[in-house]
């Protein structure tokens, strides 16, 4: 008997399965689209962004990798001296990067001081510079002297260079270029052949461990022919060698430092023509005044000395004020002096440049002509008339710079005007442009101050000096010199720690036609009429011998 087996029931388990992967299916698939049109969407709005909204940005950054900007460095305008040689001059270098540039070479470094020279320009030089081409980070300036004074002048317009390069940034071709602009080339008034004469005298006379400054004005024009501040520097080295460079800032000797416009010190006799001509136009003598020379005079418990009682023994008698100045008679002075007074001594210093800036467009010092009101300023107590015992010697507080000395002694030389001093010997400024000729006008047009001063006491004062010269006068190196000409000698006190008192020598030559002064001083170095004299005869020889 066969048993009947029952059917088992029908589930929908199959069936909910496959409607479960169906649903998720479609889901991903679904997913799958939305993140393809967002991805879209983005791309979209991404590729909008950078070739329409932000286009011309990045076309720009890609030109600006496949061209290159190079900056091309203008030459400085030359230096010429006064008869044609160049003493300053720039030429081109390349660099590996391509950048062009010009080094300064310096041809003449006797003539450092006056020159100067150039270093890369600070932030402060190029904010405030009003040059009519102004200087660009990287830019040289003048640091010093003509390069200094002149920068604006000598300064030229950058140009530039654009050039194509791979994407090593190697060159490929160049694009285009603009030239720089030179900056405009300019004569001194300097006269390089005898400023290098004057500094082989230093060495001729063995003066080479000494500090010395020399300065040699034409008196007729201010013009400098000579500015030698010894020892001196090479401007190269500030270019191209900065150990070198270094080796000057840290040295003893200050090479760097200008003697002629900077360095200040007591005058000595070389004041004493000055005080001559005070007291002859302020009446308080006359050509026919006498003065006995006592030897020494004594004011309470001290006593103040005539030089050659001091180192002789010697009287000189009776002295007028041409044998005052030929003698340097520190006796007449001191009585004259006496009647003149220090405002009156003072005035008249002022009148003639002391204590005041001479103009010539370097960095210089003023000096010091002291008064009363000074003293009890500067030292806390009032004036003695030791102290204008002092003054009317060139001694004491008085203090002044070599090219102050120069420019005075010019003053007497031509007859009473006193002429700022030159730096530039140009004629004609018309070939140069309209901004240029006002700053070219201020260094090289003669300004001249007539000082107001009478014939006669000119006269008296110049034969004074030609004494001075002349046998038994106190120069005496110039006893046989040809042509005549007018001098003083002086030896100042240094107040240095040697007690060796410092030389002058202040001269102008031919003495009817005075076509050059000079004023020389040797630091720590003895008489005036033993060193610096010898100086200024070399120099004269030089200038009077030689042929053009």
């Amino acid at each position: 008997m066969f048993k009947t087996v029952p059917k088992k029931k029908k589930t929908k388990t199959k069936f909910l399965f496959l409607k479960q992967n169906r649903f998720l299916e479609e889901f991903l698939v679904f997913t799958l689209l939305i993140g393809y049109v967002l991805g879209f969407i983005i791309l979209f709005i991404r590729l909008f962004s950078l070739t329409i909204v932000k286009g011309n940005y990045y076309k720009k950054l890609s030109s600006q990798n496949r061209l290159k900007e190079i900056n091309v460095e203008a030459p400085r305008g030359t230096i010429f001296d006064r008869k044609g040689y160049p003493l300053a001059k720039s030429t081109e270098k390349i660099e590996k990067s391509g950048r062009i540039l010009t080094k300064r070479v310096y041809f003449f470094p006797y003539a450092s001081h006056f020159v100067g020279y150039v270093q890369e320009a600070n932030k402060q030089e190029i904010e405030n510079s009003n040059c009519y081409y102004k200087p660009e980070l990287g830019d040289k300036t003048g640091k010093a002297g003509v390069e200094k004074t002149l920068d604006c002048i000598l300064r030229g317009k950058d140009g530039k260079k654009l050039v194509e390069v791979n994407a090593l940034g190697k060159k490929i071709r160049e694009i285009a270029f603009y030239p720089p602009k030179k900056g405009l080339d300019i004569k001194v008034s300097l006269d390089s052949v005898l400023q290098e004469k004057a500094r082989e005298a230093i060495f001729k006379r063995n003066l080479s461990e000494k500090k010395i400054a020399i300065v040699g004005i034409k008196p007729s024009t201010g013009e400098v022919l000579i500015y030698l501040s010894f020892p001196d520097f090479d401007p190269n080295a500030f270019v191209d060698d900065l150990e070198t460079a270094r080796k000057y800032l840290n040295s003893k000797n200050k090479p760097l430092f200008d003697r002629v416009a900077k360095g200040v010190y007591p005058p000595g006799s070389t004041f004493k023509p000055f005080v001559a001509i005070a007291a002859l136009e302020e009446k308080i003598i006359s050509e026919k005044t006498l003065i006995e020379d006592t030897g020494i005079v004594k004011l309470g418990a001290k006593t103040f000395g005539n030089w050659y009682f001091l180192e002789y023994g010697k009287k000189e008698g009776m002295v007028n004020v041409v044998k005052a100045i030929k003698r340097s008679n520190d006796i007449f002075f001191y009585k004259v002096g006496q009647k003149l007074g220090e405002d009156r001594i003072r005035d008249w210093a002022i009148r003639f440049g002391f204590s005041k800036l001479t103009g010539i467009g370097f960095e210089e010092n003023t000096g010091v002509v002291p008064s009363d009101f000074w003293k009890r300023e500067k030292i806390g107590s009032r004036w003695y008339l030791g102290d204008t015992y002092n003054l009317s010697i060139g001694q004491g507080y008085l203090l002044v710079t070599p090219l102050q000395l120069a420019v005075a002694t010019a003053a007497i030389a031509n007859n009473g005007k006193l002429c700022k001093p030159l730096i530039l010997k140009l004629g004609s400024t018309r070939k140069y442009p309209l901004w240029a000729r006002e700053a070219l006008l201020e260094y090289s047009q003669p300004t001249c101050k007539d000082l107001k001063i009478s014939k006669k006491t000119l006269a008296l004062v110049k034969e004074g000096m030609k004494q001075a010269c002349s046998p038994g006068g106190t120069a005496y190196p110039f006893f046989n010199f040809k042509p005549k000409v007018g001098c003083k000698t002086g030896t100042a006190q240094s107040h240095m720690p040697s007690g060796i008192p410092h030389a002058w020598f202040t001269v102008f030559a031919p003495f009817d036609s005075p076509e050059i002064v000079l004023a020389i001083i040797v630091e720590e170095a003895g008489q005036g009429s033993d060193v610096a004299a010898p100086l200024a005869l070399d120099i004269l020889k030089f200038y009077f011998e030689r042929q053009d």
